[in-house]
């Protein structure tokens, strides 16, 4: 029998990352930060049962993403027909959980690069040595020759000047012609109106003659890993993506080895963005069908 679902919550936050911390891989999607941001987007619900934690969204259809918990103990050609009485399609399967599966019956899988998402080296994003980072340098220095920015780690007194922020860039960006970055807005608001309520959820800005001009969100994904769910900036400022970004990383993931910056989602200005910036890795993720 389908567990039971219900809207992902603030106040089961802490059970849930007890539970996610024994999967044996932990992608972007599947922080609380990011479920929190993206649950009314997709209409995200979760059930708990037989010590997992099963997640659907509801929107724009009903698809189910990788159950959280322990992966390697769970006898899943059993536990999968029994859970769903109609066909249930699966999205954002990281791929150790797709190779436990492979061999289900009636499962089908198949890998979704549109959903990868990119991993870089953090040192290598603070220092920006050698020629593949030449560009990334060049708008950084002239950031810095023309403006005199302070950095600041967010905070409730900041929230409201990331707000003022925002609302410029969705302008600037014509964000209401959008769907895709209507539904970011949407996200990155859910974010910042929840802020002290998200226990693992941070974040930094620059502020230049005592306005934000660009910040940035993040969360831990496990000891080695930082994850990015949003980095915006005000375009007017020539190498301020460049600036937040290498600034927030030698400020805010010192003991951290590897920053994720999700996926690209099939854009290609979007990933020509995310290539630039040399990743030296991907994190896999598949799609599914189950017919029972």
């Amino acid at each position: 029998m389908e567990p039971a679902f219900h809207p992902v919550s603030l106040q089961e936050q802490s059970e849930y990352k007890a539970l996610l911390s024994q999967c044996p891989q932990i992608t972007s999607d599947y922080s609380f930060g990011n479920l929190w941001a993206w649950r009314d987007v997709y209409g995200l619900e979760w059930a708990w049962r037989g010590g997992l934690i099963w997640i659907r969204q509801t929107l724009p259809h009903v698809c189910y993403w990788a159950p959280v918990g322990p992966w390697h103990q769970v006898e899943w050609s059993r536990r999968l027909p029994e859970f769903f009485r109609q066909e249930p399609s699966f999205t954002r399967i990281p791929e150790p959980l797709a190779r436990i599966w492979e061999d289900i019956p009636g499962l089908s899988l198949e890998p979704n690069p549109d959903h990868w998402d990119y991993i870089y080296s953090v040192s290598e994003l603070v220092e920006l040595k050698g020629n593949k980072f030449h560009k990334k340098r060049n708008l950084l220095r002239q950031f810095h020759k023309h403006y005199q920015a302070e950095y600041v780690r967010l905070d409730p007194s900041h929230i409201e000047q990331v707000l003022i922020l925002q609302t410029e860039w969705c302008l600037w960006r014509e964000c209401e012609d959008s769907a895709t970055l209507e539904k970011e807005n949407e996200a990155i608001l859910a974010t910042l109106r929840e802020w002290q309520g998200l226990e693992d959820v941070f974040g930094g800005g620059l502020r230049v003659e005592g306005n934000m001009i660009a910040y940035t969100v993040a969360e831990p994904l496990d000891s080695d890993t930082l994850v990015i769910h949003f980095e915006k900036a005000c375009p007017t400022y020539k190498g301020v993506y460049q600036a937040i970004n290498q600034i927030f990383l030698q400020q805010e993931a010192q003991g951290y080895t590897y920053v994720n910056r999700e996926q690209d989602l099939g854009d290609p200005g979007l990933r020509q963005a995310k290539q630039s910036y040399n990743p030296v890795g991907y994190v896999k993720k598949y799609s599914g069908r189950l017919s029972l």
